[in-house]
């Protein structure tokens, strides 16, 4: 189900990509190759720090590598625990904030996207906070980099079966991406054999819709990088 606060920055700020725009694939193998070869125009490093300076030349391929190139990172966990979730999620919870929350809301955000860039959910939660103590400017900026980032995602496919489905990083980040934009409530990911998750969407009409994302190269680096688990 959304969050009080997930459907608060939804109406306010999130602009949602469109299921199926552009879908292209995505090369994985090509990705890995890309991202860690310093003599690569994708190399992560050099994507990275475009990404930082808000490099509005930045493009669509861009994204792409920058995004998915995260899971070939040394550090790369798509099961790591938010370090501030104890602080961050109650908060989400609450259709208002006093003051000294939002600030709260604010400061901890920016630190678990210290930690984790690419976690959609604390964008969006930064995004609302940052509107909300009228730090616009900032908040475009963060906007620009959610939207580019949820299209890379859905440039990967239709999202509409398993034989389209879109990819991520982060497992948890599947509903954000099937809710940001829209008036719709969603259910806990169902796993489907081998390796994909199914979201069903009831829109405010009652209408429902099912969204497949394939997790199978996150199992794969997860179990490589983690094989006692």
């Amino acid at each position: 189900m959304l969050t009080a606060l997930t459907a608060m920055v939804i109406m306010t700020s999130a602009k949602a990509p469109k299921r199926g725009s552009m879908p292209k694939g995505i090369d994985l193998e090509k990705v890995r190759a890309e991202v860690n070869d310093p003599r690569s125009e994708f190399f992560y490093d050099s994507l990275m720090a475009a990404f930082e300076r808000v490099d509005t030349t930045m493009t669509l391929e861009d994204y792409r590598y920058l995004y998915f190139g995260t899971m070939f990172q040394e550090d790369y966990n798509p099961y790591r625990r938010n370090a501030y979730a104890d602080i961050i999620n109650p908060l989400t919870h609450k259709a208002s904030h006093t003051r000294a929350e939002r600030d709260t809301l604010m400061k901890y955000t920016q630190l678990a996207l210290l930690d984790t860039p690419f976690d959609l959910a604390q964008i969006n939660f930064l995004i609302y906070a940052l509107r909300s103590k009228q730090k616009y400017n900032e908040a475009d900026i963060w906007q620009y980099r959610l939207n580019h980032l949820l299209q890379a995602i859905v440039s990967t496919g239709t999202g509409a079966d398993t034989t389209s489905a879109w990819y991520v990083i982060y497992p948890r980040d599947e509903a954000t991406i099937v809710n940001i934009g829209k008036n719709v409530q969603s259910l806990r990911p169902t796993f489907i054999e081998p390796y994909y998750d199914c979201i069903e969407v009831t829109d405010e009409h009652g209408k429902t819709q099912d969204f497949y994302f394939n997790i199978c190269p996150v199992l794969d680096e997860y179990y490589l990088k983690y094989p006692e688990d």
